[in-house]
Formats: structure tokens, sequence, C-alpha cells
């Protein structure tokens, strides 16, 4: 059976050229799966200094130029034997609405354009992006700049040092999603893990009278063996497992960077993780990383 039955896009009208759809169909197409395509348009404030009859007009105007937009755009899919169906809708709550399609239509998959925010306003507020990976009840593809419409290499970056990841088998699913994936597209997994030494886990790790040099190998020690454990509970060939030294967010952008990764497919803990990285991380790669993120 495909690992995927169900797919659901959420597009912004206003970015025409997102490679979103064009990831959305390609997936599609190879898993054979039903694709929705859902595009929600944020009320128009700038509207309010018209009159009420031109408003109207206006809304009206635009709402039938993104439907009819839209439409096309399906029906090129449809001519290429994909099963699309598509929708348009005016949105108050953005981070709301999207849930509220999610738990109507239940897909198996949410994909979604990277949505870039700046530093600043992320000190304000938080983003969108970061709402839904807190939120979501599905996995969500967010789609970034670069990489292959249809995945040419997935990479599972996994964290063996995360007891929540052991115990609630965050791991495991991480790998699954990303073979799932990579099976799908015909297309290379890798497992990464990026290791950092940190007064948080030498402290942890209790000092016995060893250095912190000593202390710094022993762990390193034994998260390797719990990585090469994970690998080769998969299957993963050694030439495609990668255990990277520094700081997570940097090492993985790096990694992707350096070995043109199309996927990375990482957890998110949705605050049930009060002293792991796992959510953190996941949230802070989008904004670093030029592929596509799957966060399971």
């Amino acid at each position: 059976m495909s690992q995927y039955q169900r797919l659901l896009l959420i597009l912004n009208p206003a970015q025409r050229h997102s490679p979103a759809l064009h990831h959305a169909a390609a997936l599609a197409a190879a898993s054979e799966a039903h694709l929705h395509v859902t595009a929600l348009i944020p009320s128009l404030n700038i509207l309010s200094v018209l009159e009420e009859e031109p408003r109207e007009e206006a809304r009206h105007n635009y709402f039938r130029d993104q439907r009819n937009w839209l439409e096309e755009e399906a029906d090129k899919m449809r001519r290429r034997g994909l099963r699309v169906t598509t929708e348009v809708a005016w949105v108050d709550s953005m981070c709301e609405q999207i849930l509220q399609h999610v738990a109507q239509i239940q897909p198996d998959l949410l994909i979604k354009q990277v949505q870039h925010e700046s530093l600043l306003k992320r000190a304000f507020f938080t983003p969108l992006d970061w709402q839904l990976l807190r939120k979501c009840a599905v996995p969500l593809f967010m789609v970034g700049a670069a990489g292959h419409a249809l995945p040419r290499r997935v990479v599972a970056a996994v964290d063996p040092s995360s007891a929540f990841a052991q115990n609630s088998g965050l791991n495991d699913r991480i790998i699954r999603q990303a073979l799932g994936l990579a099976l799908q597209c015909n297309a290379e997994l890798h497992l990464v893990h990026a290791f950092e030494v940190s007064s948080v886990y030498l402290g942890d790790a209790g000092g016995g009278g060893l250095s912190l040099a000593q202390l710094s190998k022993e762990l390193r020690r034994s998260l390797e063996m719990s990585f090469l454990e994970l690998a080769n509970l998969f299957g993963v060939p050694a030439e495609r497992r990668h255990f990277l030294l520094g700081h997570p967010v940097s090492a993985l952008s790096e990694f992707a960077l350096e070995h043109d990764v199309d996927v990375v497919v990482m957890g998110r803990s949705q605050h049930s993780d009060p002293f792991g990285l796992l959510g953190s991380t996941t949230e802070h790669i989008l904004y670093q990383v030029q592929c596509s993120v799957l966060a399971v």
C-alpha cells in the first residue's frame, strides 16, 4: 500500500509561483494519492477604506480570480492523471482554519510552503509555521526554496540523546516516515545525528571523578552506539550513516547543503518534551535550510 492516500496542500494565493504546488503534485503522482488543494485568502483589510458596494465588488473579483487560477492549475494536473480537488476560502485566523481543514479532511500529510519571518517579528509573534508544528495532528511537509519536486535524497535526523525520543518511539517514527517517503520516491535514505558537547549534557552525565574530556568521550561513545543500533534496526547502509559534530541546527543545515538533500525528516515535541531539543531544533531549522522539512 502507498505511504500516502490523501494529501492536503495549503496555498497562499499571493505566492502563485510557490514550488509547493509542484512538490505536492509530484508526491501525489508517485503515491497515487488524492490531492486536495486549499487556497486560503487572508481578509483584505486594505479594502476597508472603500465604500461598501465597491468593496464587495473588489472582494468578489479578487476571489473569482484566485478560484479561476487554482482551477486552471488543477486541470493541468488532472490531465496528467492526478486526482485533484480544490477549494478557495476567506480566513480571519489562518492557523485555526488550517487545523480545521486537517480535522475535516484527515490527510496523511499536510503540505505547505515555508513562510519566512524576520527575527524581529519572531521575537514578538509566534510564526504560523511554528504554530502548526506545535498543534497539527498530522505530519507536516514544509516546502523549502530548493530541492527536487520528487525527492532524490531524504535524511532522517534522529536524537538518541533524548530520553523522550527514545521512550516515546519518536526516533523510530522519524525513520519510518523517512523510509516510507524514500521508498515512495525511489530516493536515497540517510540517517543523521548531530552531537554537541555542552555543559547541560555533561552536567546530566554525572562526574564520577572523570575529566570533561573523558566525559565527552564516554558520552559520544554511548550516543554512537545508540545511533548505530537505530541504523542497524532499519538496515541503513554504513555509507549513509552520519554522526555529525556541532550544534544540531548549524550541523544539519551544513550537511543538507553539502549533500544536496531534498528533505530532512525531523521530530516535533509539541511541548511534551520539556528537556529535549527536538521541537525547537525543527522550528529553527526551517529558516536555515533551503530544502524541505518533514516534521513528524
